[in-house]
């Protein structure tokens, strides 16, 4: 019994990890024979959950949404508000929380009865959340991101339109892979078609322009970790000057003051850590170095030494034409 328990689990864990499987997939994933699984299917359905079959040799099983909400020891009630929670979480991109925020709840909107979907829907469009953050904050529709998180998983094409940071709109096809979360903002990982290479896109900035698909084989992603990936690409390769210097302070002291989107920690002993950043000059750079606090040496550019020094001299400069206990010089009238 716990071993057949067990496999119902594993066999539900599987559709809800993919849009369709094929019985002869799902036996060779679970261990069984097709006969098995298709007694196991039986069986959720005995349950409760939605599992859809389509005969024929291009059929398989898939997981849709029934007219009953599935047995997850949740009433009506409590099932909106765990939906509606996970959409205030994703919206916010709460930092450890949002992206499985997204993945839950493209499970749970997957088999929401019509009506809970209706309740949910309504509940988040007539409210009005408060963002903080200020300006910077980029908020983004949960809608938008359960949409983008079923095409990724379920392997198919995305088609936008991209507003770049100057305003300028262009028109996408991609292949999703994955949706990463910074403090405050969203990005896709994705393989470009036109452009034959990965790219990332941020997910305030797409409006999606459908019918997507068709299906396409995942391919490679373009790092192991993505979320250093993206990093990388937001806080430094997308600038004109790229610096590398060293914080003289440990990296979980500069981790707490420098996020992911500025830029880029490596820790250098015990003591110390790299920093690589980019700007769009270098006399921006320094002033990006500076408003962390830490002291610091530059190792790349020499050009950034430079520009250390002309930025010290017109500190120099206004501190000995400021009044005060510190600087000689008089008001101007």
């Amino acid at each position: 019994m716990l071993e057949t328990s067990a496999r119902l689990l594993r066999l539900l864990s599987l559709l809800q990890a993919h849009r369709e499987w094929s019985g002869a997939a799902l036996a060779e994933r679970l261990g069984v024979t097709p006969r098995t699984v298709r007694r196991d299917v039986d069986r959720l359905r005995e349950l409760g959950y939605p599992v859809n079959a389509s005969p024929g040799t291009g059929g398989g099983y898939q997981l849709g949404a029934g007219a009953e909400l599935p047995p997850l020891l949740l009433d009506d009630d409590e099932a909106v508000a765990v939906a509606v929670g996970l959409r205030t979480a994703a919206g916010q991109g709460i930092e450890g929380i949002g992206e499985s925020s997204v993945r839950a709840l493209a499970k749970l909107e997957q088999v929401l009865p019509n009506r809970l979907r209706r309740r949910v829907g309504a509940l988040n469009a007539f409210t009005v959340p408060m963002l903080s953050g200020g300006p910077s904050a980029s908020p983004v529709d949960p809608a938008l991101l359960t949409d983008i998180a079923h095409l990724c998983r379920d392997a198919e094409r995305l088609r936008f339109e991209y507003r770049t940071h100057d305003g300028a709109v262009s028109r996408r096809t991609v292949e999703p892979h994955r949706l990463v979360c910074t403090e405050r903002r969203w990005y896709l990982v994705a393989w470009d078609v036109d452009r034959a290479d990965w790219r990332t896109f941020r997910v305030d900035r797409i409006t999606p322009r459908p019918p997507h698909g068709p299906r396409f084989t995942p391919r490679e992603p373009p790092a192991g970790d993505l979320a250093a990936h993206v990093s990388r690409g937001v806080s430094t390769h997308a600038y004109a000057e790229r610096s590398v210097v060293r914080l003289l302070v440990p990296l979980h002291e500069a981790a707490e003051r420098i996020s992911p989107s500025a830029g880029t920690l490596e820790a250098d002993g015990p003591d110390a850590c790299l920093l690589r950043s980019g700007a769009p000059s270098l006399d921006v750079m320094v002033i990006h170095i500076m408003m962390t606090g830490f002291p610091f040496e530059v190792l790349e550019p020499a050009e950034l030494t430079e520009s250390v020094g002309r930025i010290r001299d017109r500190l120099d400069g206004a501190l000995a034409r400021s009044v005060g206990p510190h600087g000689g010089g008089t008001p101007n009238p």
